[in-house]
């Protein structure tokens, strides 16, 4: 059995279904994890040590993933494709103490992660859901997706330049949603109602990790249903399409010259400097141990990694019809036009001459077109795990994605044929 050639809306539907199980990123790795051992794989501890031998593995730490397929027979030099993508996408965060509240509303404290559009978050109903780390060192997942939040806009009668002035937030006091009503705030009241909706009991929870969520359901859009609006698709979007990709590869049957990695990181959105984001020292960690446990030393690592290359999938922009004059003139990508070769000359974008060769191979595998975006020059251009993993693991590496509308607001928009298009690139990267 070869892996499929072209997925098809049955992958959209699914991507739907994934964005709606992942409303952090602990939810999304654990549900990436969950497709992959149905695939086969098996989760490998860190703690552990590693036997060299073939098959899907995968590491969870924290919000991140990295998942590989060893080939049976693969040598310790064998090179790396890997497919990088990042777990986190910018929302409200519940601060340390989160009861608060004043003028008979009770209300929770938040911090702002990332750069959220920060009005895409008002007058919508939220849910709350994360990591909650409990008092015998284990953790537990919550997912509160029922109307919960709300984050209150204040009435145009009461801010009568608003229309002609704009919308001005201040983080701090515009920003803090409501989430019931009474005078006194009580100090361990959220916790301890996250407790009872995980079935702790009172006091287990000693640490949290927390976000809201938009609980609207991802759904098609348009005249002719070729649209998607949903939450978090920068960058589970990637995600969703590395994870059925590598699954694709491993199930497929197929000699692989090369070890299929899916590697989803967390705090790309801040920098990516944690053990979980792609600045720190997982993937490396990872790829080496998988040399090193097949009997490989430290040239075979070096002679693995300089024949490594990673597509850093990341979501892009689409041409907007209301801003085209904020685009490159010359470079318009737009919806269900294909995936996007994502290119920056200043290194903002990892893409040079050789890596687009690579991604255009891939594509003219698949029988799908690609599309390329460059930022207007007027205008600063954005950036990706894509240099941080050039730089800090010596591969080569190449920007990719989707090309979306409202990137980082709490619902954005896609094209419905480009996410099975990007999977059938993935695959056709992974399996050369």
């Amino acid at each position: 059995m070869s892996a499929p050639s072209r997925f098809d809306r049955g992958h959209t539907d699914d991507l739907m279904t994934f964005l709606s199980a992942s409303p952090t990123p602990y939810h999304a790795v654990a549900t990436a994890a969950e497709r992959l051992e149905k695939a086969g794989f098996r989760q490998v501890s860190e703690t552990d040590a590693w036997e060299g031998t073939s098959g899907g593995k995968y590491v969870l730490r924290g919000g991140a993933i990295v998942a590989w397929y060893v080939p049976e027979g693969a040598a310790a030099h064998t090179p790396f494709r890997i497919v990088g993508a990042h777990t986190d996408s910018p929302n409200l965060r519940v601060k340390p103490r989160p009861d608060t509240g004043a003028h008979g509303w009770r209300q929770v404290a938040v911090e702002i992660y990332g750069g959220p559009l920060m009005n895409s978050w008002l007058d919508r109903d939220l849910g709350l859901a994360g990591r909650l780390s409990l008092r015998d060192g284990s953790t537990r997942l919550v997912d509160v997706d029922r109307p919960l939040l709300r984050v209150p806009q204040l009435a145009i009668h009461m801010d009568r330049n608003v229309t002609a002035d704009g919308l001005k937030l201040d983080k701090q006091r515009h920003l803090q949603p409501v989430w019931g009503l009474g005078d006194t705030v009580r100090d361990g009241d959220l916790i301890a109602f996250l407790e009872d909706e995980a079935g702790l009991a009172r006091g287990e929870v000693t640490g949290w990790d927390l976000m809201t969520h938009s609980v609207e359901p991802p759904a098609y859009l348009g005249r002719d249903r070729e649209l998607v609006a949903g939450p978090r698709m920068d960058n589970l979007l990637s995600v969703h399409a590395g994870t059925a990709a590598l699954a694709a590869v491993a199930t497929s049957g197929a000699d692989l010259p090369y070890i299929p990695v899916l590697a989803a990181f967390d705090h790309e959105e801040t920098g990516s400097q944690s053990d979980t984001g792609a600045d720190g020292p997982l993937l490396g960690g990872v790829l080496e141990r998988s040399v090193f446990a097949r009997g490989g030393s430290y040239e075979d690592r070096a002679r693995a990694f300089a024949g490594t290359v990673c597509l850093s999938s990341d979501t892009g922009h689409a041409v907007h019809p209301n801003y085209a004059e904020r685009h490159d003139p010359t470079h318009h990508p737009r919806v269900n036009g294909g995936p996007i070769l994502k290119v920056n000359v200043n290194n903002r974008y990892a893409t040079d001459g050789s890596g687009r060769a690579v991604f255009a191979a891939a594509c003219e595998k698949a029988d799908i077109p690609f599309q390329t975006f460059v930022s207007n020059n007027s205008m600063p251009c954005g950036t990706t795990i894509g240099p941080i993993t050039a730089a800090r693991h010596g591969i080569s590496t190449v920007d990719i994605g989707v090309a979306i509308l409202s990137m980082h607001s709490a619902r954005e928009l896609c094209g419905a044929d480009d996410p099975h298009l990007l999977a059938n690139a993935l695959v056709a990267f992974l399996q050369p």
